[in-house]
């Protein structure tokens, strides 16, 4: 019988391919159809391999669920930067590859990031997401999550709506 191996983990050096392909999928998918295309292109072209390497130097935290040695998915954490908002720690990002999605990855991705926000002494966190990203509203609703703020994304002239999602 074979065990496969499931571990959340702060991402090294040595994972910025893993990590930038993880991004490049994960994105083509959340965001296909939805941010115009040109931009999208745009912004997963500047995520790279050389700047993830340069990203899990830090200031933010990159943690990565990491199956069996594959990077299924990945969450960059820090302090909040809404400073009107009381939150004092962000998700600043939290995505898996589409062929993890739905097996619940992504919860315990999210509860670790939410985990070591709170063991660095951030009260409260928040999470933006665009509004018309249905399964990302879903996902941060069902995990306790109240869509308490809105803002706007500029995306090549087109602006889209975005939700800030709070907890305590």
């Amino acid at each position: 019988m074979k065990t496969l191996s499931i571990d959340v983990r702060p991402a090294e050096r040595q994972d910025a391919a893993a990590i930038a392909e993880a991004h490049r999928s994960s994105w083509q998918h959340a965001y296909a159809g939805l941010i115009p295309y040109r931009a999208l292109t745009k912004m997963i072209e500047r995520r790279s391999e050389t700047w993830w390497r340069k990203a899990t130097a830090g200031p933010a935290t990159v943690l990565v669920a990491d199956v069996a040695g594959t990077i299924a998915g990945y969450t960059t954490v820090g302090l909040n930067r809404a400073r009107a908002l009381p939150q004092e720690g962000e998700v600043y990002e939290i995505y898996m590859r589409p062929e993890y999605q739905g097996i619940g990855l992504g919860y315990t991705l999210f509860g670790e990031a939410r985990r070591l926000l709170k063991s660095l002494g951030c009260r409260g966190t928040v999470v933006w997401c665009l509004e018309e990203s249905h399964h990302a509203v879903d996902f941060f609703r069902s995990n306790g999550g109240i869509d308490a703020v809105e803002g706007m994304e500029d995306f090549d002239d087109i602006q889209l709506k975005k939700l800030g999602f709070i907890w305590s």
